[in-house]
């Protein structure tokens, strides 16, 4: 029977927030980012088990502030971040050992919907790697070195990439492996299995699925949180 599992990656410090605490742990609507996150895998069927990565010295209050607080079920591991974000993805993928497909998602991106899950799990089984993402909004130049716009790419070929990134697990695992050794630094997850010649799918996400980053974007989450229910 195949297994599940949701790897959060909440391990990153949000220096952009200019906030003295994790923009993990700041509020919307009184309950905090990394609650809403949880929520939305944890509520969801098709997810096993969901693993957070966190860093180390604040394991024991997102335990106690966060997952007992609110009652978050289907919490198999809290496990300490590395020093990039690579380096946490790989503690959490280590920790999801016996798990078929794992869905590496953000712990910023606390909108993300259920249909963009499922979908990610089932193109997962497809095709081995997929990423949600959506059609940028603007036109998008490419600039040389000088600062001159180069090149007007058409958007329709381009995608704003979302999380969840989700694979099958001996696939993301064993080029996790290899990036490691390499020492090569990536930014995401695609790039890590497309490094070493796999085809990553892309579905359509949501505009609403955003990476809570600067102090507007907590303004923005403001009026999405409306639609939710949680």
């Amino acid at each position: 029977m195949s297994k599940t599992c949701a790897i959060i990656v909440a391990a990153g410090k949000g220096k952009r927030m200019g906030s003295p605490i994790n923009k993990q742990y700041l509020n919307i609507k009184g309950k905090p980012l990394l609650f809403y996150t949880l929520k939305a895998f944890s509520k969801c069927n098709l997810v096993d088990e969901i693993i957070v990565v966190i860093n180390e010295n604040e394991i024991n209050y997102c335990k106690t502030e966060i997952i007992e607080k609110y009652k978050i079920n289907k919490i198999s591991q809290i496990v300490k971040g590395g020093l990039e974000r690579q380096h946490s993805v790989l503690n959490g993928l280590l920790a999801a050992k016996g798990c078929d497909i794992v869905l590496i998602h953000d712990g910023a991106r606390p909108f993300v919907n259920y249909s963009i899950i499922d979908e990610g799990i089932k193109f997962a089984k497809i095709y081995g790697a997929c990423a949600c993402g959506v059609i940028p909004k603007d036109t998008i130049k490419i600039k040389n070195h000088d600062g001159f716009s180069i090149d007007t790419p058409d958007r329709n070929f381009l995608v704003k990439v979302q999380t969840p990134q989700c694979f099958k697990y001996n696939l993301i695992l064993e080029c996790h492996k290899r990036l490691l050794e390499e020492g090569v630094y990536v930014t995401d997850d695609t790039m890590v299995v497309e490094r070493y010649g796999n085809k990553v799918f892309l579905y359509e996400g949501s505009y609403n699925n955003i990476k809570v980053t600067t102090p507007d974007d907590l303004i923005i989450g403001e009026k999405i949180i409306n639609n939710y229910t949680y």
